[in-house]
């Protein structure tokens, strides 16, 4: 390969220059960070989904449970299907992944709140943060 062949592949995966895009910001067009934002989207997405599934299956009645014993409506459990199957479909196909993102986030923290809230300043018996060894 001779060294224009080396640049132009170079300049292909790694080194485009920063464009504007239609917002005027600009944004790096690598192969690798297109290719890590994929990869975040499905499996974010994928994870949040089979939890959805798994609540479409067994009903919401666990989560209306936890919402009336914080004082809130039982009808708030329905948002769980929305944070919990809407979203992440949308984050899988790329489809308005920022509004998704925040509805998915908005929506673990409400669960965080309600079920495990203790567990966020706890170490668990065997060392790691007990949040996420719960939440495994």
């Amino acid at each position: 390969m001779n060294r224009a062949t080396i640049q132009s592949h170079h300049d292909r995966y790694f080194a485009k220059p920063a464009e504007p895009n239609a917002i005027g910001r600009t944004e790096s067009l690598t192969l690798f960070g297109d290719a890590g934002r994929l990869v975040l989207r499905l499996v974010v997405g994928g994870l949040l989904l089979l939890h959805g599934l798994a609540k479409a299956r067994g009903g919401l009645a666990p989560v209306m449970e936890a919402l009336t014993h914080a004082g809130l409506p039982t009808w708030v459990a329905y948002g769980a299907y929305l944070g919990e199957i809407v979203a992440p479909l949308f984050l899988i196909a790329g489809a308005w992944t920022r509004l998704a993102a925040l509805v998915a986030v908005c929506h673990m923290t409400v669960a965080i709140a309600l079920v495990h809230t203790g567990d966020l300043f706890r170490l668990a018996p065997t060392g790691g943060w007990a949040l996420g060894m719960t939440l495994q």
